[in-house]
């Protein structure tokens, strides 16, 4: 790896250049015209903030490892996914990032909440360590699912950027619960004796299902999928790709066995991805409170594979900022993927009655803060373990 450390990345050895074609390419909601956009494709991917192997960091739990390289390449997959859903809450998707410039307070705060330390919220320190609550010792690989369980826990300790947090079960979206969690009714609408409709929830109830939440919370969707028994089913190809073109889309969490990549779009057949395996040195706050963000963007010509290449487990990954943004989402879903015979998931308007009521998940009665919290792993067993989702038939 010692050629990899402290630096970028060159690609350009094994990567063959985008081809001189008409084609179009999808990037996370948003479509480029190859042959005349070229630079703006490449520009609107560099944007993407690029989480990679560190090391020289302080020891994750006091005296556990002070690098991530060989086991952390899925939770940094997650933090690019997580961190482009805080982008588009704050800044928007078409806010784009340009080296040297100064950029705005927003895009600081947010990269300072991925920093490797035990204090920042979606930490490498964090989510391993939460990782132990889902069964994982720290330092073992995680699979798509187990961190999107993760950041849905550390979510509840993120009261700054607010978000709701879903990861879908059994390949099934219930529009109810997600709704139920991120309905909430302003603070001070009721008075102490008087609580809203099962407390946090759902929209309006007493209007009827039709009415606009009194008010929304960002949600971040996951839908953790198994598109396949040991390789990907072709049958899913088309509706997996229709999903980078949703406007709501931030990309695809997979890659091959042990080795995670951070899908963000893709051009014909191949699928375009950002990648963690490059080692670089930690960088902290300065002085000034500004984080160099140099090496947090990759400046080189993105990777691409066969689709056909793709590990079968996969984590999709959506954010809705507003209720209308989720409303459109389900109705792209049920356009584009539930026109499939064999559909890549399902999306349903009611709680299934053999699944066990959904409660919207909080945060764990403790007296620590969340960094405090999960410094230590004694009190994760507050949590309840989630099952594995289940297999797609094929």
């Amino acid at each position: 790896m010692s050629k990899y450390e402290n630096q970028i990345t060159i690609f350009t050895d094994y990567l063959e250049e985008f081809p001189d074609t008409d084609e179009l390419v999808w990037i996370l909601g948003k479509q480029h015209l190859l042959r005349t956009e070229k630079s703006k494709l490449l520009s609107d991917i560099s944007a993407r903030l690029w989480f990679t192997y560190r090391r020289k960091f302080s020891p994750i739990g006091g005296t556990g490892p002070s690098s991530d390289a060989g086991w952390g390449c899925m939770l940094r997959c997650g933090q690019m996914m997580l961190a482009q859903a805080l982008i588009c809450r704050h800044l928007g998707r078409d806010w784009n990032w340009e080296k040297q410039k100064e950029q705005p307070k927003e895009y600081q705060r947010i990269l300072q909440c991925f920093l490797d330390r035990k204090d920042c919220c979606y930490s490498i320190h964090q989510m391993a360590q939460m990782g132990v609550g889902e069964g994982k010792s720290i330092g073992e690989w995680f699979g798509p699912n187990t961190v999107a369980q993760v950041l849905k826990k550390l979510a509840l300790f993120d009261e700054w950027n607010s978000l709701a947090v879903y990861v879908s079960m059994d390949n099934t979206v219930v529009i109810e619960d997600i709704k139920k969690m991120c309905c909430v009714f302003p603070v001070g609408a009721y008075t102490a004796d008087e609580s809203p409709p099962d407390s946090l929830t759902a929209c309006n109830q007493s209007k009827g299902p039709s009415a606009a939440c009194p008010a929304w919370k960002p949600l971040l969707l996951i839908v953790p999928l198994r598109l396949g028994i040991n390789q990907i089913n072709p049958v899913y190809i088309e509706a997996f790709k229709e999903c980078f073109k949703m406007p709501q889309s931030l990309g695809a969490l997979g890659g091959k066995p042990n080795n995670a990549y951070y899908f963000i779009g893709f051009l014909g057949d191949e699928l375009i991805f950002l990648d963690p395996h490059t080692t670089q040195t930690f960088v902290d706050t300065e002085e000034s409170g500004i984080v160099d963000d140099q090496t947090f963007h990759c400046l080189q010509s993105p990777q691409r594979m066969s689709i056909l290449n793709l590990d079968p487990s996969v984590a999709l990954g959506f954010f809705c900022k507003e209720e209308k943004d989720f409303d459109n989402w389900c109705s792209l879903v049920q356009k584009e993927i539930l026109k499939e015979n064999l559909r890549m998931f399902e999306l349903v308007q009611k709680h299934p009655s053999h699944w066990p009521p959904f409660v919207p998940p909080a945060k764990p009665e403790v007296t620590t803060t969340g960094a405090e919290f999960i410094d230590s792993t004694e009190h994760l067993e507050d949590f309840d373990l989630e099952e594995d989702f289940e297999i797609l038939s094929v």
